[in-house]
């Protein structure tokens, strides 16, 4: 079977449950990247087959449909508490107070430059200011400190693709992991720049990522409680929920979870301050900017 680099496929021995792109092809080893899912892995070439075209389009539809269904999530939990807030600077009375909302500045570090264009299309429908990196997962741990010197993010999100091989070791080793040691070393790398955690907010991994050790490290979110596989965008979701959090108050872990298409078994985290400052009056004449999804917001380093 002639299969080249960027063909769509999926593994026969796995039932053909993932669809994945083709990275790279080294003789009759195949590297493959999630379509979907932030999951990387090798397979012999005789055990993949390319995805047929209406059945890609099937599961492209599902996936879309699972996207909006989390986006309408976060819209309902947005509003709930824009009108939490407008209650609290109105003093329960119903006058015409106008005002305005500082949200976090996001850096995302993405190994996958395709995830990265996906998730900054999302952060900017959502209305959060991001700075996004396109990198391999070895060069963040070298990359991070500058960045955060010049960026002076808010929230650093640290992912790309991730995997666990039980015929390396053990879950609890992690060396077993694909990437995992090189977010937990960026965590690590992050922290010595700012070690407090409700100052600058850390999520880190990937699919099957070694969560406890991303914890440790420093983060304040991270994947894979229960080493299962999680979706691309994912990381937006728990970004968005702390940059959207009033900073007088704390993220609950549980609501914070329940947005993402993977849920508590992929995600997890530690008590943590929201973000979001709100101040008065709002200018009207001040016009709103938002920026549209393109490339000029995908820096590589």
């Amino acid at each position: 079977m002639d299969i080249k680099i960027g063909d769509i496929v999926t593994r026969k021995s796995y039932n053909h449950d993932i669809v994945f792109r083709v990275s790279n092809v080294d003789k009759q080893i195949v590297q493959l990247l999630g379509v979907e899912l932030r999951l990387e892995a090798d397979a012999p070439l005789d055990d993949l087959t390319i995805a047929v075209r209406t059945d890609l389009e099937k599961i492209q539809k599902k996936s879309k449909e699972k996207e909006e269904f989390s986006y309408r999530l976060f819209r309902q939990d947005y509003q709930l508490m824009r009108e939490k807030k407008t209650h609290q600077i109105s003093g329960g009375y119903k006058r015409n107070l106008s005002y305005f909302q500082l949200p976090a500045k996001v850096l995302h570090l993405d190994g996958d430059l395709i995830y990265l264009r996906k998730c900054i299309s999302l952060y900017q429908r959502i209305g959060l200011h991001v700075h996004g990196v396109h990198l391999s997962e070895k060069e963040m741990p070298q990359a991070v400190g500058p960045l955060i010197e010049r960026i002076q993010p808010d929230i650093i999100v640290i992912t790309g693709h991730d995997s666990y091989s039980k015929n390396k070791g053990e879950k609890k080793d992690l060396r077993a992991y694909r990437n995992s040691k090189y977010f937990v070393e960026t965590v690590r790398e992050a922290r010595r720049v700012n070690p407090h955690l409700d100052q600058l907010v850390i999520f880190a991994g990937a699919c099957q990522s070694h969560f406890e050790s991303m914890i440790r490290a420093g983060a304040n979110f991270a994947s894979s409680p229960y080493r299962i596989n999680i979706h691309a965008l994912d990381p937006v979701y728990i970004a968005a929920k702390i940059a959207y959090t009033p900073f007088m108050e704390s993220v609950n872990v549980s609501d914070a979870v329940r947005n993402t298409l993977t849920g508590e078994k992929g995600m997890g985290g530690i008590e943590t301050r929201g973000l979001l400052r709100t101040g008065l009056p709002f200018i009207e004449e001040a016009e709103e900017h938002t920026d549209q999804p393109d490339d000029e917001n995908i820096k590589e380093f």
